[in-house]
């Protein structure tokens, strides 16, 4: 029975390791960034508010141009009785009754000058447009950059995951090695105990990396729109191996490329001009007006071609009293705008300086790592061989063991935080998204 159980069992996990590996997905950085601003739900918002300013600033340049209107109306009157008194009293003359009336107009009104409030108008149009594409840029890089977190924790956790499993297997056969040794009376009991309590350390670790994996992992595949069934597998290549150059080394490129400062720029302007139309209710408007005409009332008048044209001008008075407060609320959120700029200003330029640190730091803390790996294996090798030689007890070996993985799994993750670092150095300044375009040419 044992022997059937297990090879039901052996079966159920071959399926399931087959069924998993159907289901990994190996995407490069580059792949995943694309992807990610193709299936995006905020890139998709963002392009969609980009297109309505467009729009919206199109309708504005319309009202520039002339209105023309074309009309005509048609009217029957069911046997009108008109009688109309003319000369002495108690004398009538028949006026001619028709039944039909036939009106036919054109229309055009072009405005000349309107205080400045149809130029004014586009340009704020204009500017909030250019903001829109502006945050709309600023999505993707925000996009950008959570793909890189969610592939460095992934790359992380699966690099960790890999040498938490081979210390295991050398764990296990640790333990395997001293149950002998204990059962003949080399080594005592609780050398044994410590040995199994380092593989049960070990697992818990695993488990908890698994945990996070399959977060992360979810998290990426929601934003890649991928089925949430997907495991993807992130190579070294895909994310490691990436040269580093060009490196910012102050807030200048930041002040030339963040996307979010050019907005804040456009929607400056745009405030300034709401001063300006906010203004124009001081002066008048004065429009061109023209004007084409047929009428025909049966049996009594026809009137072909009658053209008129003019000029038509309107002033509204009480506006210079009404609209001081509108102008005085436009300047204030043009200060609003200002002040916040400056806000922006100062953090990305604190960002940015954090970012240089960081990344410096991680060069650093690589160059450290790798010589600790290096270090703690030799390390390991010594108390190992004081060890077998009955030089060294188990507290020495165990405590060896559990720096030299240390020291590995340090070592693996550092060249993963150098190009986070790196990447996230390049999203303070504004470049990441260039990056990973220049990358498709």
């Amino acid at each position: 029975m044992k022997i059937n159980h297990l090879l039901l069992l052996g079966i159920y996990f071959i399926g399931a390791t087959a069924s998993n590996a159907q289901e990994r997905t190996s995407l490069t950085l580059d792949e995943a960034v694309h992807l990610a601003w193709t299936k995006s739900n905020e890139v998709s918002l963002a392009d969609s508010k980009v297109n309505s300013s467009k729009y919206e600033l199109q309708s504005k340049k319309n009202s520039q141009y002339p209105d023309l209107k074309l009309s005509g109306q048609y009217q029957h009157f069911l046997e009108p009785n008109v009688d109309i008194k003319f000369g002495e009293s108690g004398s009538g003359t028949g006026f001619p009754s028709g039944n039909q009336l036939l009106i036919g107009q054109l229309s055009a009104s072009l405005p000349v000058f309107a205080g400045f409030k149809t130029q004014n108008n586009i340009k704020i149009s204009e500017n909030l447009y250019q903001a829109e594409t502006a945050n709309a840029l600023q999505t993707k890089e925000e996009i950008a950059m959570r793909v890189v977190n969610y592939y460095a924790s992934l790359y992380k956790a699966q690099k960790t995951l890999e040498l938490l499993k081979d210390n295991q297997k050398q764990a296990e056969q640790r333990v395997k090695d001293f149950t002998e040794m204990e059962k003949n009376g080399i080594i005592p009991r609780n050398d044994l105990l410590k040995a199994q309590l380092q593989v049960s350390k070990i697992q818990l670790s695993i488990d908890d990396i698994n945990k996070n994996l399959n977060v992360v992992n979810y998290y990426l595949v929601s934003l890649l729109k991928l089925p949430s069934e997907t495991k993807l597998k992130i190579n070294e290549s895909d994310f490691v191996n990436f040269q580093t150059n060009n490196v910012p080394k102050d807030e200048k490129l930041a002040l030339e490329n963040r996307k979010d400062l050019k907005a804040v720029d456009y929607q400056e302007k745009a405030s300034e001009a709401n001063i300006k139309m906010a203004k124009s209710a001081y002066y008048p408007s004065v429009s061109l007006v023209g004007g084409y005409a047929n009428l025909a009332l049966e049996n009594v008048i026809t009137v072909q071609n009658a053209i008129n044209f003019g000029v038509g001008v309107s002033y509204d008075l009480s506006g210079i009293l009404k609209h001081n407060s509108s102008i005085k609320m436009a300047e204030s959120k043009s200060q609003e705008t200002k002040n916040y700029k400056e806000i922006l200003t100062d953090n990305i330029k604190v960002q940015v300086k954090k970012a240089i640190e960081e990344y410096d730091l991680a060069l650093k803390q690589k160059e450290v790592y790798i010589e600790a790996a290096t270090q703690s294996l030799e390390n390991y090798r010594i108390v190992k061989d004081k060890y077998d030689n009955g030089l060294s007890n188990t507290n020495d070996l165990l405590e060896a063991d559990v720096e030299q993985l240390g020291s590995k799994i340090n070592n693996a993750l550092a060249r993963a935080n150098v190009i986070q670092k790196y990447y996230e150095l390049l999203s303070a300044t504004g470049q990441l998204s260039q990056t990973f375009n220049l990358s498709k040419i």
